[in-house]
């Protein structure tokens, strides 16, 4: 490998891809969001701009998330999306293939992996590794994955909750549910599409989400007013929306993801088990920054759970650290072309 060869590491996520540079830090983080014409299925635009046209475009633009619970949906559009945030990311002038490696779910098939190298080395990567979400956002989380000890991660995104045990480099047990931020935004929407017969757009609930939500009852709870459009007479209302509504709307999904957990800790060997009791569950991810879902965590397994440092930007690091530690890596490291 040259000394010329730019390094790129790719958080190639449901609701956003992240770009890490070894040296420069995160240089991209934009929606995986590609906006396409219909009548002759042209891609117009990729990431923020892209985002910004879906709900207001005119009809004959289609705004496409190329990437559903975490896996590649369409190639064409994923390769246009990769290519776009690669060239961005590089130098403009750059001669130089670069080296790409991408984070792909825990439960990726080998096809699935076998298409993302394919559209990384078809958008103008050199070589591309694959690696698995939980081992780079415990990497980026700071936790020393080639130790013999077991250490528990969950990262929950938009698309996918991956949870998983690493011990030596590899993991012992995972799994990976299509369970995360988007599912419990559509669960806001329909509560308040039954309860106040009231339609609202994804970016509204996601709102509520962040600013109201919350993993469990609260006391105190907090309000907030929420405009959409009355199912009944078809004109703007607006309505007043408090915590522990949310915390019921969205009941179902986080029982899944504490599911989830509960399925990795129960196939997880004993002796590993009493590591993740002392070192506590480390959560990852953009959706693990939903009010107490550290204390849903710890109130439904017995384990302490806490939050990563940046938890949005875990998944980037770890791209970043493994591409500048690749030898140390190299058996956490899946697939290579």
């Amino acid at each position: 490998m040259g000394i010329f060869t730019p390094k790129l590491g790719i958080d190639l996520g449901t609701a956003n891809t992240l770009v890490f540079v070894p040296g420069r830090g995160i240089v991209l983080n934009e929606p995986s969001v590609v906006a396409v014409s219909e009548q002759d299925n042209k891609i117009l635009a990729v990431g923020a701009e892209a985002r910004d046209m879906i709900g207001k475009t005119p009809g004959n633009i289609v705004a496409y998330r190329p990437m559903r619970d975490g896996v590649i949906a369409d190639y064409r559009v994923t390769e246009a999306m990769l290519s776009y945030f690669i060239n961005k990311a590089l130098p403009r002038f750059n001669l130089f293939k670069p080296e790409v490696l991408i984070s792909v779910p825990a439960g990726i098939t080998s096809t699935e992996r076998r298409a993302v190298i394919e559209a990384a080395i078809k958008s103008g990567a050199k070589n591309a590794y694959v690696v698995k979400e939980p081992i780079l956002a415990a990497i980026g989380a700071g936790i020393p994955i080639n130790d013999a000890q077991g250490r528990m991660v969950v990262d929950i995104g938009g698309g996918t909750t991956d949870v998983a045990v690493i011990s030596l480099g590899g993991i012992v047990a995972s799994t990976s549910v299509k369970v995360a931020g988007d599912k419990i935004d559509n669960a806001i929407a329909d509560y308040v599409k039954k309860t106040f017969n009231l339609a609202i757009g994804d970016k509204t609930a996601e709102r509520i989400k962040i600013r109201i939500g919350s993993a469990v009852l609260l006391d105190e709870e907090l309000k907030m007013d929420i405009k959409g459009r009355d199912f009944l007479t078809g004109l703007p209302r607006s309505i007043e929306i408090k915590t522990n509504e949310i915390v019921k709307a969205i009941n179902r999904e986080l029982r899944d993801i504490i599911k989830a957990i509960k399925d990795v800790l129960q196939e997880t060997p004993p002796e590993l088990s009493s590591d993740i009791i002392d070192f506590g569950i480390t959560m990852t991810g953009g959706t693990a920054q939903l009010r107490n879902m550290t204390e849903l965590v710890f109130r439904r397994t017995g384990v302490k759970a806490h939050l990563a440092k940046d938890p949005l930007f875990c998944v980037a690091k770890g791209t970043g650290i493994a591409l500048n530690h690749l030898d140390t890596y190299k058996k956490s490291i899946i697939a290579k072309r």
